[in-house]
């Protein structure tokens, strides 16, 4: 009788160990983030973003649309794009990885919201990823 309530005990935590143990989960989700394109057609102006988790960032991080004026993102782009360009013209100080093209905005063109709203949120979300400061 004891060998029976023995083994009983056995089948019993058997069956509880093996009911919580953990299943592994595949994330077989394969979804490939599409570029961003930042572009006003009436300029003829076009930039296309490829950095990864830049889309999401856009998405889910970055204040809406409207939050700011044109007037405040044309300033700080002002600024963000001289200090780029700064490092893009010092490849042995700055990492040519993440500074390799110039970015050519002039100030004196009106390029509209959506295209310097874009282009401040990846500034932000260039300095989250890659740690730096633009100054």
């Amino acid at each position: 009788m004891k060998v029976l309530k023995y083994v009983l005990v056995m089948v019993v935590f058997s069956v509880i160990f093996y009911g919580c143990a953990s299943t592994s989960v595949k994330n077989k989700s394969t979804t490939k983030e599409e570029p961003v394109v930042i572009a006003n057609d009436s300029l003829e102006y076009e930039v296309i973003i490829i950095d990864p988790g830049f889309t999401t960032y856009l998405n889910s991080i970055a204040r809406p649309v409207g939050f700011y004026s044109q007037s405040y993102l044309e300033n700080k782009n002002r600024f963000y794009v001289m200090a780029w360009n700064r490092r893009v013209g010092s490849p042995g100080t700055f990492n040519p990885n993440i500074y390799e093209n110039i970015i050519d905005y002039n100030i004196h063109i009106d390029y509209g919201y959506e295209v310097n709203y874009k282009l401040f949120n990846y500034f932000e979300f260039a300095q989250g990823k890659y740690r730096m400061v633009l100054r």
